[in-house]
């Protein structure tokens, strides 16, 4: 798999390194992870990497359109692999738990604005909140947002 995440830098005009190929793949196996998972999956493989190495790798991979950064409200930055289809994200209030949820009608942007301002909309983003089935099952909703509140 490394020779496509190696022809995915070259897509895009970045050297092919140790470094972003550790990053490419640790999100490529743990999708929807913030910066401190990243770095200690890379550095399990690359011992030597600096912290701040793997944060320049993770701009240079989002600038570049490789990787997308999200940020539901309240939580640190997350970063996924998956790009190009505007997909949407489920929380799980309880756990923090993410998972992808796609478009459910039409292209990219997915809503229509009731009023664009002049803007040329071309990304819509929305985050669905909820319980996952594994705390849905062991507390009610409310004994969920009673412990976060905590």
């Amino acid at each position: 798999m490394t020779s496509g995440f190696e022809a995915e830098l070259r897509s895009v005009s970045l050297r092919v390194t140790r470094p972003r190929l550790a990053v490419l793949a640790a999100l490529r196996d743990h999708p929807h992870i913030d910066t401190e998972a990243v770095v200690s999956l890379v550095r399990a493989d690359l011992p030597t990497v600096s912290r701040q190495a793997v944060y320049d790798v993770l701009r240079a991979l989002t600038d570049t359109g490789l990787v997308r950064r999200f940020q539901p409200a309240g939580t640190t930055a997350r970063y996924e692999c998956r790009v190009g289809d505007n997909h949407q994200h489920v929380v799980c209030r309880s756990c923090g738990a993410i998972a992808d949820v796609d478009c459910a009608i039409g292209r990219a942007p997915c809503l229509t604005a009731s009023e664009d301002h002049g803007f040329v909309i071309d990304e819509a983003e929305v985050v669905y909140w909820g319980v996952c089935p594994g705390c849905s099952t062991a507390h009610t909703p409310e004994e969920s947002q009673a412990r976060k509140a905590k």
